[in-house]
């Protein structure tokens, strides 16, 4: 049986099983409450029940008190509700309202997506989870005090892990390990979420993501995003790589592309190989854009990769009309010894 929640004081309301826990339905709507351990410790999903009532079938959350309880408190991490509901919530509505943690994981998982991109998937301690925005950010901290930036590749509503999709640079060394050394069940230590870059999912406006390399990385989870929350405004993807090789999840793009009519898929190849027998389009991946774009003043446009392709698109959708409140950018500096994530949305 569907249960109807209505959030105040935003007003925005979802349909959701008895047997749902409320957060998790909150997310799965794109309704972005806080949280923070989502096991019932910590108190950061509390909100207030104003009309209906719910309960706790599994066991009463640690981080709820009996008096609590009986002013209307829960924790929506935890509860499910028993009847329709009225709750009070603060909705997060930018990156400003998350809290960044500084937090350890471990690798449980490691695949090699081509020559040089290597996903880690990273397990947070199982007392705490990581809220975050599609398309924000973390830091990898070393032990000699320095810091590596990477894009998460997944949505916020699978956090259960993170995604990193890491590039391998010649004599770096952070990525060296990674690609040499690194082991599953390693332990790493993050800070995050960062970033101001993350999809504006309040927007009904077209939106066009242009990628970089491992700049697909945020825009995956951008996408992921937007499906999971049912956007239904077109979505177009451009990925500019060097060659065939490096579009390491092609597959799973074109098969969102396939599946969902408003979402468009268009990769741009520098320097095809000859044995890729490339038929598609070629060049610099935002003339790809100006090409098929006269006027981008009624869109959103999100651009993630490496500075000149940054620079230049600036430049070129300027000229185009873009409204500079409705361009958000990525900028990945790579180098040997540092990366770092330019982040100027």
């Amino acid at each position: 049986m569907s249960l109807k929640i209505t959030i105040q004081p935003s007003g925005h309301t979802f349909e959701m099983e008895a047997d749902e826990k409320i957060l998790d339905a909150a997310l799965h709507y794109g309704y972005a409450f806080p949280y923070g351990c989502r096991d019932g410790a910590c108190t950061s999903c509390a909100g207030k029940i104003l009309a209906g009532e719910v309960h706790y079938p599994e066991e009463w959350p640690l981080g709820l008190s009996e008096e609590d309880h009986e002013k209307g408190l829960a924790l929506f991490c935890q509860a499910q509700p028993l009847s329709d509901l009225e709750i009070e919530v603060k909705e997060i509505g930018a990156a400003k309202n998350i809290t960044v943690k500084t937090l350890p994981t471990r690798i449980i998982k490691m695949e090699k997506l081509s020559q040089d991109v290597m996903m880690l998937h990273l397990k947070l301690p199982a007392s705490e989870r990581l809220q975050f925005l599609a398309g924000q950010y973390i830091e990898i901290l070393l032990t000699d005090g320095r810091a590596r930036s990477f894009s998460l590749a997944n949505s916020p509503s699978h956090d259960e892990f993170l995604e990193l999709h890491i590039r391998e640079v010649p004599g770096g060394d952070f990525t060296e390990r990674v690609f040499h050394d690194m082991k599953v069940k390693d332990l790493l230590r993050i800070k995050g979420p960062l970033g101001s870059f993350f999809l504006r999912d309040e927007s009904d406006r077209p939106i066009i993501i242009m990628a970089g390399g491992t700049g697909f990385a945020p825009a995956k989870g951008m996408i992921e995003q937007a499906l999971e929350i049912n956007l239904k405004q077109p979505i177009t993807l451009y990925w500019g790589a060097r060659a065939v090789t490096d579009l390491y999840q092609r597959d799973l793009i074109e098969k969102w592309a396939q599946e969902h009519a408003h979402i468009n898929f268009i990769p741009v190849l520098s320097e095809p190989a000859e044995e890729d027998k490339w038929q598609g389009r070629t060049g610099f991946v935002h003339e790809a854009v100006a090409e098929d774009f006269d006027d981008l003043s009624a869109y959103d446009v999100y651009m993630c990769g490496p500075p000149p392709m940054i620079k230049a698109a600036k430049k070129t959708f300027t000229l185009k009309g873009i409204d500079q409140e409705h361009l958000f950018y990525d900028s990945f500096e790579y180098s040997a010894d540092t990366l770092k994530v330019i982040d100027a949305s």
